[in-house]
């Protein structure tokens, strides 16, 4: 089957928007507008810029229960780009219902509404005419295994693009699951999921990249710090452009409170705050692969993973 071919100058991603009807986490009233407000900014500049706009999955906070009113919102957003600027949107952990895709999840009903162009299968996803060359950009959604390579078939583009949403060892991450190395006729492999922008990293033929998401969901220094940002992938660059995009001061969306203590932001507060709103979820909501969420990312050995974890049980025995 031939694959999709659209014009463009290059991509302009977009990391984890994690859209909610409620603020999640310590954001204060107003979020779901001001996230709105971010992904229109980024794909007005992608039109203006003449590139091809790519999510990099977690467009919902939570994957299905989202409000009639958010959907039509979107809906309406996303379908008034078109051609080469109809969004490509890659699937996220949060976007899965008990970590499958399922026609009762949010992001189903963009896609059957045609307003996205859904990267939901693992493989070649779309080909891009630049002025330098074609472009193919592949995909790995979550739950799908990262390629090994690419093995280029006659006519196939010279420079392969290939976006995925994996737990990955960036510099502040070794502790993540997948290790970085040269991917054989992968150009670039560009990651969402991870939220904190890591510099790019060049193994062989193979740069690796993740530009972090858009939404500063955690009460931390190293949030207050960040710009909200879309980058810019365009053939022959040696690294993401940063744009930054509008967004209010950090002051204006966290409560007025005090930090925790820098250690602990370091090595697993964020994570314990996750790990609570996760439990939350599952009174309300029934999980996304709770249990294998929590033995990918809690440190059970410390005070707060093992409360996370009798928590946990808590959770589940009353359940039962």
């Amino acid at each position: 089957m031939a694959l999709e071919t659209v014009q463009g100058k290059g991509l302009l991603l977009i990391g984890d928007a994690h859209l909610a009807d409620n603020p999640p986490g310590q954001r204060l009233e107003g979020y779901l507008a001001q996230v709105m407000d971010k992904l229109k900014a980024g794909l007005d500049r992608a039109v203006d810029l003449d590139l091809v706009p790519v999510l990099l999955g977690d467009l919902f906070h939570w994957p299905r229960d989202n409000s009639n009113k958010m959907l039509v919102d979107l809906i309406r957003l996303f379908g008034s780009y078109t051609g080469p600027y109809k969004p490509w949107v890659l699937v996220g952990n949060h976007d899965k219902y008990l970590s499958r895709f399922t026609d009762d999840v949010s992001l189903a009903v963009l896609e059957i509404a045609g307003v996205v162009n859904l990267m939901k299968d693992k493989g070649p996803q779309f080909v891009v005419e630049t002025p330098e060359g074609r472009v193919l950009v592949g995909a790995s959604p979550d739950g799908a295994p990262l390629p090994k390579g690419y093995e280029k078939q006659k006519d196939d583009p010279e420079t392969v693009v290939w976006v995925s949403h994996h737990n990955i060892k960036f510099g502040d991450f070794k502790d993540r699951s997948y290790s970085i190395k040269e991917l054989p006729g992968i150009d670039w492999l560009i990651n969402g999921h991870i939220h904190r922008p890591q510099e790019a990293v060049r193994q062989g033929q193979t740069t690796w990249a993740n530009p972090g998401n858009i939404t500063r969901l955690t009460f931390t220094r190293m949030s207050r710090e960040r710009k909200p940002a879309a980058h810019i992938w365009r053939p022959g660059c040696a690294d993401l452009e940063s744009w930054e995009l509008p967004h209010m001061p950090f002051a204006e969306v966290f409560p007025d409170q005090e930090f925790p203590p820098e250690e602990h932001e370091k090595e697993g507060q964020s994570q314990f705050l996750q790990g609570l709103e996760r439990l939350a979820w599952r009174r309300t909501h029934e999980g996304v692969g709770l249990k294998e969420f929590l033995q990918d990312n809690l440190d059970a050995t410390t005070a707060e993973g093992k409360l996370i974890w009798e928590l946990y049980e808590e959770v589940i025995h009353d359940d039962e």
